[in-house]
């Protein structure tokens, strides 16, 4: 009986061998962790794949290198156009849309209005007086045909400044292929369209 008691207990000191269910050697993880250094640039090092903000000359630059196959893009991997253009950007500290708010240290006037800057031919600018948050926003619309606006809460003049081309492909109507009868004095010009407070303003300060 004492050598059964034995061998019982022998049998469970023993530790138990456990297996991996699918082993790697260190050699196939060294290879792979190398390849992912390759494809993926460490932190503050310039990648090959994109092009910086001041390279950019056409939009052909604007175009994404795509992300490598099995992987899920990131932004500046599938960005295009304009999305692309404003993370390059904002990659090198630029604010190319100027998204910083208006000026509401003061209140605008029409000798010296508050300037509002539109690549477009349109531009809409948020009006909460002064100082900011005076009263509620009030929207107010600005185009190249009518640049000034004026709050009717406040009575706050805005001025938009065009910087946009000078003649762009998908504009609509403005110099020498006009086909809206325009003529771009700050008054509205086609019938039907509704009066603001841009229709009162007299002509010398249009």
């Amino acid at each position: 009986m004492l050598p059964l008691r034995r061998s019982v207990l022998a049998l469970a000191c023993r530790p138990a061998t456990v297996r991996p269910i699918a082993s790697r050697t260190f050699t196939s993880s060294l290879i792979r962790r190398k390849d992912d250094q390759q494809s993926d640039p460490l932190p503050g090092e310039p990648s090959k794949h994109v092009k910086k903000f001041n390279e950019i000359k056409t939009e052909e630059d604007l175009l994404p290198p795509g992300a490598e196959p099995g992987t899920i893009p990131t932004d500046i991997e599938q960005a295009t156009g304009l999305d692309r253009l404003e993370i390059l950007g904002k990659m090198q500290g630029v604010d190319i849309f100027d998204m910083k708010p208006l000026d509401a240290s003061r209140r605008g006037t029409l000798d010296n209005p508050i300037v509002v800057r539109s690549a477009g031919d349109e531009q809409y600018c948020g009006c909460t007086g002064s100082p900011a948050d005076s009263h509620v926003v009030k929207w107010l619309t600005l185009s190249r045909d009518r640049p000034v606006e004026r709050c009717i809460e406040c009575g706050s003049v805005y001025q938009m400044e065009y910087v946009g081309p000078a003649e762009d492909p998908h504009g609509h109507g403005h110099g020498e292929h006009d086909v809206h009868g325009h003529d771009a004095d700050g008054a509205h010009n086609y019938e039907g369209e509704p009066k603001t407070m841009a229709d009162f303003v007299n002509p010398e300060y249009r």
